[in-house]
Formats: C-alpha cells, structure tokens, sequence
C-alpha cells in the first residue's frame, strides 16, 4: 500500500507529527531505529505535567497510545534508503524492506560530536550536560564548569550564574573587556589553563583536571557540542541545509517544508533541543503536511 506519510524518527517530534496525522484518519507508517537523542539522560525535565519521568518512559507511553488509532503502523527498523517516485517517495529500511509514501516526514535528530577530552563520554547526559533548562536545576548549585571555545560561550557563562558558581575554562577564546565586565558582574570565575581530562567515579563529576596539574572542583561540566544530521538521509534526498552556531541543520519553511516539495522535517535537525519543543514543532509539521494532502485530494 501506499501511506499517506511515513514518519522517520519515533521520538518526540515523529510521534506529535504522526499523532496529529492519525488524528486526521491518515494512514502513517512509523520507522524508528530506537536511537532518541536523549537517551544518554536518566530523566526529562521541564516537561509540563511529567517532571522527572524518565524520557524513554515518556516515548513507550505516547507509542502506546499513537498505536491505538487503526491507521497508524509501526516498524523498528533503520531507513538507510528515500528516492522520488512519480507519487511521492519510497524508503528503504535496513531489513531490505521498501514502503511507499505520498509525503514523507524525516524526525530524525541529529548527532552530538563531542570533544576529545578523556573522561567526557561516559559522563555525557549525567554531569557532562548541554542544557541548563534540563539539568541546570538537578545540580543543586554549588561549583560548575563551561567548556568555552564557542561564539555563544559568554552567553552561556552568563546565563549558568543562576545554577551555581561557574568557572569559564576558555579554551583558547581571547575575551573582550565588554565581555570581561559581564562575566565578572556574574561572578563567573575564568580559567585560561587548558582542560586535559575529567575525574570522579564516573558518571559523577568531582574535578577537571588542568594542563598545569591543577585541579578545578566542579559537580557538572556544561558543554555545547556541534550537531551534524543523523543520518545521511537529508542530503541524499538534496534537503537544503544551512549553518548555525550549534551545527548543520535542515532549512525549513514556517509549516516545517524542507527545499524539496513533499519532503517535511521537525526535530532537533531543525534547531529545537527541548522536548516540549520538539512536540511542537511535531504538531505544526503534522499539521502542515496534513493540509497538503488536503489540497492534493482537493485538486485531484
């Protein structure tokens, strides 16, 4: 058969854009490789109504229910393959499996590129963080760290004075005095040794370990990663892309479009970060697609 979309990506955007389709009484395919971004964190926080619930409790609750509408169908399987056809795309899956579809919608995230720093990794989602909205509050305060080196570092540094005392380790960055002056009015401390590795009884945080010998206590360390697609999908069906300060992302219209006609993206690819957000973002891409199809039966 033929869907009237097929969602890849069963995380937060996939399953708010699926929802809202089988709401519609559209038939929806669902392909997830069970891979969400967020899965490196023990829970979700700043979710209304659901506080704390860990977030892979908050996917198999809201599969659940998506699974009770009889148009929706769901494959754990891994798209490696999407082409054009004369009526919308066909995907292939990793299990050699093809599905074809009039509109296709890719929720498929993107991939933190860490820094290579020892000791960084296994502590990634626990006390090694990206957000302070998701875990800025779980620290409980006390001696936090910044991995500096990116244009929005000052910002950052700024903004974590309200989770605790932070210290800017640099990383090369040459300060302005302007920025110097708002930096001290936070009372974020500066720190221009270079950051050789992190210590504690991982995945806790007690110290990162300087290039001097030096050792700088700290509870979390925050760290902005660079973001490249998830899968190379978005470029092998010539989705348009464009830089950000995080990364690479898909470039989207105001309904969630990509540059190819039919072709539709929410998530993290197209600068989101936040569950709440990326249901949203679901929602109007759901929407946006659903009222496509709509003018194509009108048409028709």
């Amino acid at each position: 058969m033929t869907f009237d979309a097929i969602v890849v990506g069963g995380s937060f955007a996939g399953l708010s854009a699926a929802l809202i389709l089988a709401r519609a009484r559209r038939e929806v395919l669902v392909i997830d490789s069970g891979l969400p971004r967020n899965r490196f964190a023990a829970h979700s926080h700043g979710v209304l109504g659901q506080d704390g619930i860990a977030g892979a409790e908050l996917l198999r609750n809201a599969k659940a229910q998506l699974l009770e509408y009889p148009t929706v169908r769901w494959i754990s399987d891994t798209v490696t393959t999407a082409q054009p056809t004369v009526d919308g795309f066909v995907v292939g899956t990793a299990s050699n499996e093809n599905w074809a579809t009039r509109k296709l919608l890719l929720a498929t995230g993107i991939r933190d590129d860490l820094p290579d720093l020892p000791g960084l990794a296994e502590r990634w989602g626990h006390s090694v963080v990206h957000c302070p909205y998701c875990h800025g509050y779980e620290i409980g305060g006390g001696a936090i760290g910044l991995l500096g080196g990116h244009e929005k570092s000052v910002t950052m540094a700024a903004l974590l004075a309200d989770w605790g005392q932070v210290t800017l380790f640099a990383h090369g960055m040459v300060l302005t005095a302007e920025e110097l002056a708002v930096l001290q009015r936070r009372g974020v401390s500066i720190e221009h040794e270079a950051v050789v590795g992190l210590e504690g009884e991982a995945p806790a945080l007690s110290a990162a370990l300087l290039a001097d010998g030096r050792r700088v206590e700290l509870r979390a360390l925050f760290v902005t990663a660079r973001q490249q697609m998830a899968t190379p999908l978005v470029e092998q069906l010539g989705c348009a892309l464009e830089d950000s300060p995080v990364g690479v992302l898909v470039q989207v219209d105001a309904g969630k479009q990509t540059s190819v006609p039919g072709i539709y993206a929410a998530g993290d690819a197209t600068l989101v970060g936040n569950i709440s957000l990326a249901s949203a973002e679901g929602v109007r891409a759901g929407v946006s697609l659903h009222h496509a199809l709509v003018a194509e039966d009108s048409a028709a």
